[in-house]
């Protein structure tokens, strides 16, 4: 019977890419979603809550109702990890990000805010819903700045490289 994609076959490569390559493959998976799973531990144990979200560098936000569950969630342990996927086809197309690290909600008027809200798209949004372009969302915004990431993409086996990658931030 033929193969589509032989390379998919027997033992992985163990390879790992060189920051720079691993940098970049992550971020043409963040920018090419929307759509990420939160997972929040809580007094009724872990929820996952799918969440449209935006990045900038390696770190996800979104907005929330502030009496959301996941919000309650985060308040009480700000631990979450992040999973952000692209549609799978076959094994060929597996590609997604594991991202670990501690959610901080900020409020306009923070410090950071400025910072991070310009990547935050609200406005069509807005449009879809049929709100005014002039008034911006006054809830929360939650920040994840990634600590660590689990990269998975079974393409790499093609060219010799573990179809699993470990990325670390660097020290501040």
């Amino acid at each position: 019977m033929p193969v589509t994609n032989p390379w998919l076959a027997g033992p992985a490569p163990t390879a790992r890419l060189d920051r720079e390559r691993l940098d970049e493959r992550i971020l043409n998976l963040l920018s090419s979603q929307n759509m990420c799973v939160l997972a929040t531990a809580g007094p009724d144990g872990p929820l996952a809550t799918p969440v449209r979200y935006f990045h900038l560098d390696f770190a996800v936000m979104f907005t929330a109702a502030a009496s959301s569950p996941k919000m309650r969630n985060i308040a009480a342990d700000p631990r979450v990890s992040v999973g952000v996927f692209a549609p799978l086809v076959g094994q060929a197309s597996s590609r997604g990000a594991q991202l670990f690290g501690r959610a901080r909600v900020l409020h306009e008027g923070d410090a950071d805010f400025a910072h991070w809200w310009p990547a935050v798209r609200w406005q069509s949004d807005h449009a879809e819903r049929g709100r005014s372009l002039d008034e911006p969302p006054s809830g929360p915004l939650v920040v994840i700045e990634a600590e660590r990431i689990v990269y998975t993409e079974h393409w790499l086996r093609r060219d010799g490289y573990a179809p699993r990658q470990f990325w670390r931030r660097a020290p501040r």
